[in-house]
């Protein structure tokens, strides 16, 4: 579907050079001389290389329509992850470059949301917050509030987290999918 480049947002998935790119950031600049143009950064899908792109506004680029649908996380192995759609059964398999550091967070039966292009998987989408188990953190110190009130903490999973200074070896915490932060204590 052809946009106006005025109408790029973070997120989107663009059509642009024989890729597909995701836009990072987007700015729109009116200069005093001449038109106005958008400023993009965009991150190729296929690559994982960037890109700095300038549109001007009378330009339309090419956005990607993505076919979103629901699956269980089952397993993995040394290179893939393994999804079943709780509706037909079919099981997919994503590579592990594509799901990243957020591929630790998977748990058995999770629903996650992942995206397609054209059949190929190209994004999974967690949902917002998830429970780990506390493995490893320091001890806290009485009176150290004076410095950062964070302390690291390993998770069950190997995620290097940052956590207040009340939580303990053995504790649950709900964690941010989008950012790997902390949320609260369970």
């Amino acid at each position: 579907m052809k946009i106006n480049a005025g109408e790029i947002r973070v997120g989107m998935l663009l059509e642009y050079k024989n890729d597909l790119w995701q836009v990072l950031k987007t700015q729109h600049v009116k200069p005093g001389k001449g038109g106005a143009f958008a400023q993009v950064e965009m991150k190729s899908v296929n690559k994982n290389t960037k890109l700095n792109e300038r549109f001007r506004s009378s330009e339309n680029v090419e956005k990607v329509s993505l076919e979103e649908t629901d699956f269980n996380y089952l397993y993995n192995d040394e290179n893939n992850y393994f999804f079943m759609n709780p509706k037909t059964f079919d099981q997919i398999e994503i590579k592990k470059e594509i799901i990243g550091d957020k591929g630790k967070l998977l748990t058995e039966n999770l629903n996650v949301s992942v995206s397609f292009y054209n059949d190929n998987p190209i994004s999974v989408d967690l949902p917002n917050q998830v429970k780990c188990k506390i493995e490893t953190t320091e001890a806290a110190l009485k009176g150290q509030t004076i410095s950062s009130s964070y302390k690291p903490a390993t998770l069950d999973n190997g995620l290097n987290i940052q956590v207040p200074p009340f939580i303990e070896v053995g504790d649950e915490v709900v964690v941010d999918t989008r950012n790997l932060e902390y949320v609260k204590k369970i």
